[in-house]
């Protein structure tokens, strides 16, 4: 599926900009000094999540200023800096805070000048002058001690976030009005008389189609919504969804889902058997944000997650992609699972992306906040591309590449040429045991299919 319109709008200073934006606190990829670090306390010490004074970044002055540079790892608008400074309580320190934008250019942006309050030791927050900036970095001239020490334990960004690259969309329109939806069919999970979900065909979406799941939301995105308590596709499947299904042959409902020109195969299938498919290899791109996540079960393995893209072959699933947010955690985690075919044991791996949540057999690891995740209302961008038996899952912000892995399926088995793939995007929700009025949805604001 692609937009209908391949016009780009510079919203990234504009949807920022505007009033009651709410900050918050950015990811910090990386942090760094300009010599002069204690090489006990470096500076990735001011970035770890502690305040502990054992746990801070301590540069000598010398005479010098120190400065500490802190990488967001894409440009990001950025409203705040909060400081735990070491010492804080019983030293001021005079200090000034710069930003920079673009790594060839040399030019930092004074954007706070002052001194700490010498009160506290915990974070004090500074309302600098908004900017967009990937680099922002604390100047620190001396402190009220007289020490030649700078001491930091901690430092927090916080702003309005990645401007993704903004896509022309209009939120009067259907579905259909901003996007290409022919080559896709919809399943939502209301019971279509015969107790299982309903199926939109793709006739029925390209006519304007629209629904309390599957709707056009106020800034123009394709939000999908999906409850707990809606029925489920087959008497196989566990977890209801509202979800998109790929489907080669434009809008012809005359051919079956199963149909090898519906559907497409990896090109490590013979080059003979290539011809019968309605594509071969395959990349899905989409843009979105996770708006809400399931919270009413304790049932950490299911509670908060969600599934937002995949390849589907005939049986099993060679991708599922992963959004998991835990009740108590600020930040969600991204990974993925690969599935053999049957033929190969049906076997399933694990990857993390962003976080470490889960281990290699899909067994939850670390539970706490991923520090590298993402926010609900977050807009990040996937990519998953299959090239024979290469498969490449990236995940990328502003056009930055936050993370990506690449699995070798040589021994995965998608070498048969009676194999068939197909491309999901949606809501594949993967809890069952939160309240039925619980609910999860996610907002698309670009999903374009590719195959050669």
């Amino acid at each position: 599926m692609t937009l209908k319109t391949n016009k780009l709008i510079s919203v990234g200073i504009i949807c920022c900009l505007s009033a009651g934006a709410m900050a918050k606190d950015l990811y910090i990829k990386e942090a760094s000094d300009w010599g002069g670090a204690h090489p006990n306390y470096p500076a990735s010490n001011a970035i770890d999540g502690s305040t502990d004074w054992s746990s801070r970044w301590a540069a000598e002055v010398g005479g010098e200023p120190v400065n500490l540079v802190l990488d967001l790892g894409s440009l990001q608008y950025v409203q705040d800096v909060a400081i735990a400074w070491g010492k804080g309580d019983v030293e001021s320190y005079k200090f000034e805070i710069r930003a920079l934008a673009d790594e060839n250019s040399s030019d930092w942006t004074k954007v706070y000048n002052g001194n700490s309050s010498g009160s506290t030791t915990d974070f004090e927050n500074y309302d600098i002058s908004d900017i967009e900036a990937r680099w922002i970095r604390v100047k620190v001239f001396s402190n009220s001690a007289g020490s030649e020490w700078t001491n930091i334990t901690e430092v927090k960004i916080s702003g309005d976030g990645a401007s993704e690259p903004g896509f022309d969309l209009d939120p009067t329109l259907p579905p259909s009005g901003n996007f290409d939806v022919e080559d896709w069919y919809l399943s939502i999970p209301v019971d279509e008389g015969d107790g299982y979900a309903t199926d939109v065909k793709e006739k029925v979406l390209t006519s304007g189609y629209e629904s309390d799941y599957f709707y056009t939301g106020s800034d123009g995105g394709l939000v999908f919504y999906t409850p707990v308590g809606g029925v489920v596709t087959s008497n196989n499947t566990k977890y209801v969804r509202t979800e998109l299904r790929e489907m080669l042959r434009r809008g012809d409902t005359s051919i079956t889902t199963s149909s090898k020109a519906n559907n497409w195969a990896f090109s490590s299938i013979p080059l003979s058997e290539q011809q019968y498919f309605g594509g071969i290899d395959g990349t899905l791109k989409a843009t979105l944000a996770v708006n809400h996540v399931t919270t009413t079960t304790s049932n950490l393995q299911q509670v908060g997650r969600l599934v937002v893209g995949q390849i589907h072959a005939k049986s099993n699933e060679p991708i599922r992609l992963y959004y998991h947010k835990l009740p108590n955690n600020e930040k969600g985690a991204l990974y993925f699972a690969h599935e053999t075919s049957k033929s190969a044991g049906g076997d399933e791996t694990w990857y993390n992306l962003l976080g470490n949540m889960v281990t290699s057999d899909g067994s939850l690891n670390d539970t706490s906040s991923p520090k590298d995740g993402l926010l609900l209302d977050e807009p990040f961008s996937y990519s998953i591309v299959v090239n024979g038996d290469q498969l490449v899952v990236t995940i990328s912000q502003n056009g930055h590449e936050l993370t990506a892995k690449e699995v070798d399926m040589s021994k995965s088995g998608y070498d048969d040429p009676d194999n068939y793939m197909y491309f999901k995007a949606g809501i594949y929700l993967q809890d069952n045991s939160s309240d039925d009025h619980d609910y999860a949805q996610v907002t698309f604001y670009e999903l374009d299919n590719s195959h050669k």
